[in-house]
């Protein structure tokens, strides 16, 4: 009998946690489960599609508040309505992904008869999410049936403090094509792969990415090698600030902030090298995804999620966490050695065996299966 599974999450707009969402979603419903996709978005902000199969249900309560007293109001609202819309779908099990969606999606599930996976996408340690939002997420937590992290290090931080409840590490998988006709990534092709002299970035415009960074590390390097580029994927609320440091600096013509792209892989696939200048990060999905297409890796070091991967026997360079001469440093070498990029790139192809999808979905299933019996 299939199973119901229900999946809270804040949209499917852009994102890592989205993204991953809209992964588990399809997948279940691939396999003949009955699945429930509950967003407070509304479908108008959808960047990542759903099988016909998944059923839907966007709130359309993702409006700001103003104050105190709204804030509280919009989201006993939001409490309330997604009470209603989890009910509707008959769960078995309910999988919520990020902080807040999990402090409401328990508020919501008090009482009730569904147990609640929940999944921190991010450091906690980093990631701050305000005094009240922290407050609730120590007072509900305990009412999920398992928390579940993407590293052991963020195990071992809510280890600390949640005693009650199981904690699973599941780190994310490679991120599957959107498109079906995305070809695999071979040893041949990498080989063959002309040089492009192009690098890449990518993940949301926000101050944890670290664009910023990336942006001062290129800038000592372009005089020195004109005919390299910078291209960085993505959107969000700091793509004016990071475009006002490029036209400062001149560099419109070797550093282009490209937007958010359907299908990464393809763009993804022009590139020598992939830098991921993350502040802090829960597992990269965008450093996988560059691994996967046979880009040589650089990383800050940052708490949690490169050295995982890393630890991997996969050869990401870890440089200093915000250390700009060393990212600099790092670039160059790759730059001026096309050897090594293409011995590191071929190597980094076992991440799509490391961190798979059947690997990925094997033990997410066994959790699940653990919680309904």
């Amino acid at each position: 009998m299939p199973r119901r599974l229900t999946i809270t999450v804040p949209s499917l707009s852009l994102g890592g946690a989205e993204g991953v969402a809209a992964m588990m979603a399809n997948h279940w419903a691939q396999e003949g489960e009955t699945v429930t996709l509950i967003t407070l978005d509304s479908v108008e902000t959808d960047t990542f599609q759903l099988a016909e199969s998944v059923q839907r249900h966007a709130l359309g309560l993702m409006q700001d508040s103003n104050n105190l007293w709204q804030s509280i109001t919009n989201n006993w609202h939001r409490v309330k309505k997604l009470r209603e819309a989890i009910a509707k779908s008959e769960p078995d099990v309910v999988i919520s992904l990020t902080d807040r969606m999990n402090v409401l999606t328990l508020l919501a599930s008090r009482k009730s008869k569904w147990p609640v996976l929940i999944s921190e996408r991010s450091d906690p340690r980093h990631h701050p999410i305000g005094r009240l939002w922290s407050t609730l997420r120590k007072y509900t937590y305990p009412q999920a049936a398992t928390l579940v992290v993407q590293t052991a290090g963020v195990a071992q931080h809510f280890r600390q403090w949640l005693s009650s409840i199981p904690i699973e590490v599941i780190p994310n998988a490679v991120p599957s094509p959107r498109s079906s006709d995305v070809p695999v990534v071979t040893e041949q092709i990498v080989l063959e792969r002309p040089p492009s002299h192009l690098i890449f970035g990518m993940g949301r415009l926000s101050h944890e990415k670290g664009f910023d960074l990336l942006i001062d590390a290129f800038s000592s390097l372009a005089h020195e090698f004109p005919e390299w580029k910078l291209r960085i994927l993505g959107e969000g609320p700091l793509r004016e600030s990071l475009q006002a440091i490029i036209s400062e600096r001149g560099l419109e013509e070797q550093i282009e902030l490209a937007g958010w792209a359907a299908d990464p892989e393809r763009l993804l696939d022009q590139g020598d090298l992939f830098v991921l200048p993350s502040r802090y990060e829960g597992f990269p999905n965008a450093l996988l995804q560059a691994m996967s297409r046979g880009l040589a890796c650089i990383s800050f070091d940052c708490e949690s999620g490169p050295a995982d991967i890393a630890r991997e026997d996969l050869h990401v360079a870890l440089v200093p966490a915000e250390n700009v001469s060393e990212l600099t440093s790092q670039m160059r070498e790759f730059i001026q050695d096309e050897r090594l990029r293409k011995e590191v790139a071929v190597h980094n192809l076992q991440v799509t065996e490391r961190f798979s999808v059947a690997r990925y979905f094997k033990t997410w299933d066994q959790l699940i299966n653990q919680t309904i019996s």
